[in-house]
């Protein structure tokens, strides 16, 4: 069995962010992002994505945090990190990645340090890490904030 093509894990990734709208939830209300986000239409409609991971979706209520993703793409592969953040349960940040990056080519490997996830596809690996929030953000929110990394393997 060969792994889908980058075209048909995109269309399968718009297709799982669709699901809240088609089941009727179209009308919950998701986080605001920063007025950067915000201010430029390409950038919001491109943060389905998370940026600079190709078809990696962003979850429904996770927004892009204030700082600026990091991609860097070498001849031995991509290096990226992003982080999102959200006032959501770590646990169904976790539980919406494990049901959606399966149906995406990427197949869960063992848990690591600290009750992240990890994932694996051709050669990639893909980290989501919990960080603590600074404390600024903590003080205006509880936010869940999700650190997506994406390394060589």
């Amino acid at each position: 069995m060969t792994a889908p093509s980058a075209t048909a894990r995109a269309t399968l990734a718009a297709l799982l962010l669709a699901g809240p709208a088609l089941a009727g939830l179209a009308g919950v209300p998701l986080p605001a992002t920063s007025s950067a986000w915000a201010a430029d239409p390409a950038r919001a409609d491109s943060a389905r994505y998370v940026e600079g991971m190709g078809d990696v979706p962003v979850m429904p209520g996770l927004a892009p945090a204030e700082e600026a993703p990091l991609v860097f793409d070498k001849p031995a592969g991509r290096i990226a990190q992003s982080v999102m953040a959200g006032a959501m349960d770590r646990n169904a940040v976790l539980s919406f990645y494990n049901q959606t990056m399966p149906q995406l080519g990427w197949s869960r490997a063992p848990q690591w340090a600290g009750g992240s996830a990890s994932f694996l596809r051709e050669g990639e690996e893909l980290r989501l890490e919990f960080v603590e929030p600074a404390r600024a953000a903590a003080q205006k929110a509880a936010a869940t904030v999700v650190r997506f990394s994406l390394i060589p393997r």
